[in-house]
């Protein structure tokens, strides 16, 4: 079984490193069961369907599989809430591995840098960009978003 564990966090954009590896991602969910949810996603020449449980704490239950794109765009016509747009950025500090959303669309606006841990109670250097935590604001679930977009707030 796959364990995600991740914490979330607003960015102060003007103190982000400038160089970084970025890729676009689209994605939306094809369920809105709070106990599971389904999602699409195309990142780049890639796809995939993942699964999430619902959490306890920082850690949830976590499936994915890479799937075809063709694919993946005609599940995309089939999703309950339109897809999130964002590019990411993958940044190292400290050894670990930050991915810094910047939102487009209707949540145009919203930076978002995640980090995944491997165990809850891991020790954390966070770099100068990092701001307020948001790990526990459901608001900034990615699928709350696609529901409720950040500029509708």
């Amino acid at each position: 079984m796959g364990i995600e564990i991740e914490r979330k966090f607003l960015v102060n954009k003007k103190l982000l490193p400038e160089n970084s590896e970025s890729q676009m991602i689209e994605q939306a969910y094809l369920t809105d069961d709070p106990e599971r949810l389904l999602r699409i996603r195309i990142a780049g020449s890639c796809a995939f369907l993942n699964i999430k449980g619902k959490g306890t704490g920082i850690a949830r239950t976590e499936f994915e599989y890479e799937i075809p794109v063709k694919d993946a765009r005609k599940l995309m016509k089939m999703t309950i809430f339109p897809p999130i747009k964002k590019i990411r950025h993958i940044i190292f500090h400290e050894g670990k591995k930050w991915e810094v959303d910047f939102f487009s669309g209707k949540n145009e606006g919203l930076i978002v840098a995640e980090i995944e841990l491997d165990h809850e109670d891991e020790k954390v250097l966070f770099p100068e960009w990092i701001g307020k935590e948001v790990t526990g604001d459901s608001r900034f679930f990615n699928h709350q978003l696609s529901k409720h977009p950040f500029n509708d707030w």
